[in-house]
């Protein structure tokens, strides 16, 4: 009984981030229009929260492990619903980009916390993998509410309320952590890497500002120009501090792990592809098509469920036959879907609409438990949650960059919401080839990361760690 509690708090603390990737998403139009900006604000509202997540996720299990993993995830979700309520009140497009980092910063808690606590009270590995598809199944939950529950707020009453709903959820989630989580905190918890932080900051901020304000504000702009220059600036000094670090947020000896390597590789451009389809497919049904909030959510769900079906069947498969055919399959499912948004009409019809978002949920599914699963093979055992810690990182730096490439992609061809369907699918083929690219290079890397060589590289860096 307790033990399920602490699940349950588990999989609603991710229900809500889940949530929030797809109703957030379907909001963009509305937001936009309610607070007066363009596609540039758009990408913001997106960029704001899955970059300042990702930069803080490597030193979230540090300060987890000071606080311990009960009072690491209920500070999460507090801080989680406080912003999220913040941005429900938001005036300006300013102001909301803020409160979207306050979010980030619980998420960047609530993640490697919740894993932590499954972790801690499901020892038995075979119980533990069985808790962790069910937590699996709460995150793209919550991605199937946010289409439907998000679409019919936001057409009843507006953008607002899909921040508001976390409240309650939140509520809940904190009462059960009190009452049911054990309290862990590990015998000595990692040091906190300040410098390391910031490093990483100054690395992935200016490549980000520089992707989403270049079609503006032109490519040899002062702004562009020094962001272009300082973020090489800032991997050179990171690669080089943190190699003398006791404890780093990166340690460079897994990179020498060809699975690690490519599997990282994956969730990067996976992760990309399925925040671009997202970003992109928002557009076509809204502003292109004239689909309303909700009906968008409708066409959009063959995605979201197709990401709860393909998950463990990722795991599956992984479990029986090994990565490979999970990482082919995935890649397969993109660059299948992408072709048929670039060689079908402009104006899809509704069958094939339905068969292309059914792929793209079925190419993240396939993708996710291969890559963590290869991402821990590649490492030695006792630095697994590092190892995690980083994929989960790649993963939100990947959604991060599909969302701020497309956006560019549709502010370079000077294309306006008030565009028509043609319009826009002349714009959007570029973005529609990107995600062709994701699926080619996902099913490579997946070989690459499955073949004797690179199994090879994995024992040589677990010998010499």
């Amino acid at each position: 009984m307790r033990k399920h509690m602490v699940l349950a708090a588990c999989c609603l603390s991710v229900v809500l981030i889940g949530f929030d990737v797809t109703a957030v998403n379907l909001a963009l139009p509305s937001m936009a229009e309610d607070l007066h900006v363009g596609i540039n604000g758009m990408q913001w509202v997106i960029a704001s929260y899955t970059l300042a997540t990702a930069v803080l996720l490597l030193a979230a299990g540090a300060v987890g492990d000071r606080l311990g993993h009960k009072v690491g995830l209920n500070a999460g979700v507090g801080i989680f619903t406080l912003a999220s309520m913040l941005c429900g009140v938001a005036s300006s497009h300013q102001m909301l980009v803020v409160f979207r980092v306050g979010q980030a910063v619980g998420a960047a808690l609530i993640v490697p916390m919740s894993m932590s606590l499954i972790s801690r009270v499901f020892p038995d590995s075979v119980e533990r993998a069985r808790k962790l598809g069910v937590y699996t199944a709460a995150y793209a939950l919550g991605m199937a509410l946010g289409p439907l529950l998000g679409g019919a707020l936001v057409d009843g009453v507006g953008w607002r309320p899909i921040f508001w709903l976390n409240l309650p959820v939140g509520l809940v989630i904190v009462l059960l952590t009190a009452r049911y989580a054990p309290a862990y905190r590990p015998g000595r918890p990692r040091s906190l890497d300040v410098i390391g932080q910031l490093l990483v900051i100054a690395l992935l901020g200016p490549v980000f500002y520089a992707i989403i304000e270049a079609p503006s504000r032109g490519w040899t702009s002062v702004e562009v120009t020094v962001c272009v220059a300082v973020s090489p600036a800032a991997l050179i000094l990171l690669l080089t501090y943190e190699r003398h670090r006791r404890d780093p947020l990166i340690d460079q000896r897994y990179f020498h792990s060809a699975p690690f390597t490519c599997s990282l590789s994956i969730a990067l451009v996976s992760f990309a592809a399925f925040s671009g389809v997202l970003f992109l497919s928002t557009l076509y049904l809204q502003s292109a098509k004239g689909f309303s909030a909700l009906r968008s959510g409708v066409w959009l769900l063959p995605l979201a469920v197709m990401v709860g079906i393909c998950g463990p069947l990722a795991g599956y498969l992984t479990g029986r036959y090994g990565p490979r055919l999970a990482f082919l399959a995935g890649g397969a499912a993109n660059l299948a879907g992408g072709l048929l948004f670039v060689l079908g009409p402009a104006d899809l019809p509704g069958a094939l609409l339905l068969v292309g978002y059914a792929l793209f949920g079925a190419g993240i599914g396939l993708s996710n438990s291969p890559t963590a699963a290869t991402v821990v093979a590649g490492v030695p055992r006792d630095h697994a949650g590092v190892a995690t810690a980083l994929l989960i990182t790649l993963r939100r730096v990947g959604f991060c960059l599909g969302a701020a490439v497309m956006g560019s992609i549709l502010a370079a061809a000077e294309w306006h919401d008030s565009g028509s369907v043609h319009e826009f699918a002349d714009a959007a083929q570029p973005g529609w080839w990107a995600v062709v690219f994701c699926g080619l290079a996902e099913s490579l890397l997946g070989l690459v990361a499955t073949s004797t060589w690179a199994k090879r590289t994995a024992e040589r860096t677990q010998a010499a760690s």
